[in-house]
């Protein structure tokens, strides 16, 4: 199978609108349309994310007794966060057999236009969910049938954004980076880009792959030594998406955002590679809406590097 593109990055909440509107004031993400699906038991809404090529940001809400969203949060504790990687592919059938050869089985929309797997190695057990359409499709949200579209941009209210110009990266925890950066490149043609030497750091190493057709990254995290922070996340989340990571323009900007609006970041570094400088930083997932967000400034293009700017003290 080959994906040739991320369209979007899905997350769920129990409630829409305050989630939407802490994504629109914070973050500087635009809604661009939402929408109400009784077959698929949800509300939802697509935003676009500032410099992102295309990317998006949906929200999914649980509506109706029967949710599939509903039992999500319930399977997960209530807790929102990370739900999909939006995608697209060349042709769905060929994926599905694909996945099923492999013991892989896809879950699909009620009208057909998208599926929905781990494409982790299933002996590891769930993985980061992805939704697959294929080219033309409908495959969004909101597309199917009795779905009513509700409207796009609405009042973001007031403030400074953190001034966002990339999604960069999505970040995923495994035992083996090895294992799984082989296991993506025979599924699905990541490449092989970046990573750390195997003793550089105590508690932990990391690997980076290209998402052929994408600008955004795939970041492979790995346990090493004894007690590591990604050990902890391991044995509680599995093979999970542990943060996704932004850039932004201005640093002295998106500190100030946050300021604003009383959100605290952690975990800050900040250094200088041939002379330019760079910095990071993390937000909570309770302020987030339940997804660990990394956000880093360069200077100068290619001087941050991913590697050791992750804080042991969220696990």
């Amino acid at each position: 199978m080959r994906i040739y593109r991320i369209d979007h990055i899905g997350q769920v909440a129990p409630n829409l609108e305050p989630q939407v509107a802490l994504l629109e004031r914070l973050f500087g993400f635009t809604r661009v349309r939402s929408w109400d699906s009784p077959a698929e038991g949800c509300r939802g809404s697509r935003l676009a994310v500032p410099g992102s090529w295309g990317q998006a940001w949906e929200v999914l809400a649980p509506s109706g007794d029967d949710s599939p969203v509903q039992a999500y949060l319930d399977d997960h504790g209530g807790r929102a966060g990370l739900h999909h990687v939006g995608a697209e592919v060349p042709d769905l059938d060929a994926v599905r057999a694909e996945l099923e050869g492999r013991g892989i089985k896809p879950s699909s929309s009620a009208d057909g236009g998208w599926i929905e797997a781990s494409l982790s190695p299933p002996e590891h057990g769930p993985g980061v969910l992805f939704r697959l359409r294929g080219p033309g499709g409908s495959g969004l949200c909101g597309d199917e049938p009795g779905a009513a579209v509700l409207g796009g941009a609405a009042d973001a209210g007031t403030g400074p954004s953190l001034g966002i110009v990339a999604l960069d990266h999505v970040c995923q925890a495994f035992p083996d980076r090895d294992e799984l950066a082989r296991w993506y490149a025979d599924l699905a043609g990541f490449a092989h880009v970046w990573r750390t030497p195997d003793d550089e750091h105590p508690d932990m190493a990391d690997l980076v792959m290209n998402i052929p057709g994408s600008a955004i990254c795939w970041e492979i995290i790995m346990p090493r030594g004894e007690d590591s922070f990604i050990e902890r996340f391991w044995d509680r989340n599995g093979a999970a998406a542990h943060h996704v990571t932004f850039e932004v323009a201005d640093w002295d900007r998106a500190m100030a955002a946050c300021a604003h609006h009383e959100t605290p970041t952690f975990g800050e570094n900040e250094g200088s590679t041939d002379g330019a400088a760079w910095r990071d930083a993390f937000i909570h997932p309770k302020h987030t809406g339940g997804v660990l967000v990394q956000l880093f400034w360069e200077e100068r293009p290619g001087v941050w590097v991913r590697s050791d700017k992750i804080p042991p003290t969220w696990t």
